[in-house]
């Protein structure tokens, strides 16, 4: 349900964005990444699974959905604000920037305005990289910019290779089609650019 290699992604964003500092404090990168991972991973594909169309959720009923997105959501916001009040305070608009997205996103406030596309590769692609970036240095930069749009531009392709995929997927047959292969060749290769160039950025910072 947590989809974990997107998942995944979306925590090396944050690397990336903390990995682009002119200096990097670990525990404080480790830390976002696992705001991320709570708040992404699990809170807010359990919110998504919440809705009736969604197949991954039957397996689980609304009411455990609901406590498993708020157990893992809660752990998140603190840790998060912990970061803003004691080291880096831009993180607090972008923080609710993210928390609006989660809730709008995945339970489809407005009438599904916002979950789109578009909205998926700012909120889970572009601003974690800004948040890595920030809770490292409390700044925003061309640099760091730099870095959000290739976080958006990958969660861009991902969402829209990731869309058909699943539905190929669901149909009688629609496993085995050759377009079923290369939506998931596409998706693998977004993810591994992902967590490649994180890696690339932790070995530079390493040495």
């Amino acid at each position: 349900m947590t989809f974990f290699p997107y998942s995944l992604m979306n925590a090396s964003y944050v690397l990336i964005g903390s990995l682009l500092a002119p200096y990097v404090l670990y525990d404080r990168m480790a830390g976002m990444a696992l705001v991320y991972l709570l708040a992404v991973g699990v809170s807010a594909h359990s919110l998504d699974a919440m809705a009736p169309n969604k197949p991954w959720g039957d397996f689980l009923s609304r009411r455990q959905l609901l406590w498993l997105a708020l157990g893992a959501l809660i752990p998140a916001l603190a840790l998060g604000l912990f970061y803003a009040l004691t080291y880096a305070p831009l993180l607090l608009p972008l923080g609710l920037a993210e928390l609006f997205f989660l809730l709008a996103y995945n339970l489809e406030f407005f009438g599904g305005k916002f979950h789109t596309d578009l909205w998926f590769a700012i909120s889970w692609g572009f601003l974690p990289v800004l948040a890595g970036f920030i809770v490292q240095t409390n700044t925003v930069n061309l640099t760091s910019i730099a870095g959000g749009f290739f976080g958006f531009f990958t969660a861009f392709v991902e969402i829209n290779a990731s869309r058909p995929y699943k539905a190929l997927k669901r149909e009688l047959g629609g496993a085995s089609s050759p377009v079923t292969a290369r939506l998931e060749a596409i998706l693998k290769g977004v993810v591994a650019s992902v967590l490649t160039a994180a890696a690339f950025l932790l070995i530079r910072a390493a040495f």
